[in-house]
C-alpha cells in the first residue's frame, strides 16, 4: 500500500478538523449501533447508549427527573453559562 501524499494527508486533517468543529457546537447526534442500541452523541466524552425500552422509560421519567434536578440543583456541579 502507498504512503499518502502530502496533499492527501492534509485533507483529511482538514476533514477530521471539520467534524470535531461540528460537535462541539452543542448539537446531538442520534446512532444505531449493530448491536441495536441508541447511542448519543455530543453529551459529553463518550457517547450515551441505551436500548429502545431503556429510552422509553427514561422519556417517561422525563417528568420526574427535570424536578428532581431542579430539587437537587444546589448540590449539583453545574458548567459556568
Amino acid at each position: 500500500m502507498a504512503e499518502p501524499t502530502y496533499e492527501e494527508l492534509k485533507e483529511r486533517l482538514a476533514n477530521l478538523e471539520k467534524q470535531q468543529g461540528t460537535r462541539r457546537t452543542g448539537s446531538l447526534e442520534f446512532r444505531v449501533g449493530e448491536k441495536g442500541g441508541v447511542s448519543v452523541y455530543g453529551l459529553g466524552r463518550f457517547p450515551v447508549t441505551l436500548y429502545y425500552e431503556q429510552w422509553i422509560r427514561l422519556l417517561d421519567a422525563s417528568d420526574k427527573l427535570r424536578e428532581f434536578l431542579e430539587e437537587n440543583k444546589s448540590k449539583l456541579k453545574l458548567k459556568d453559562q
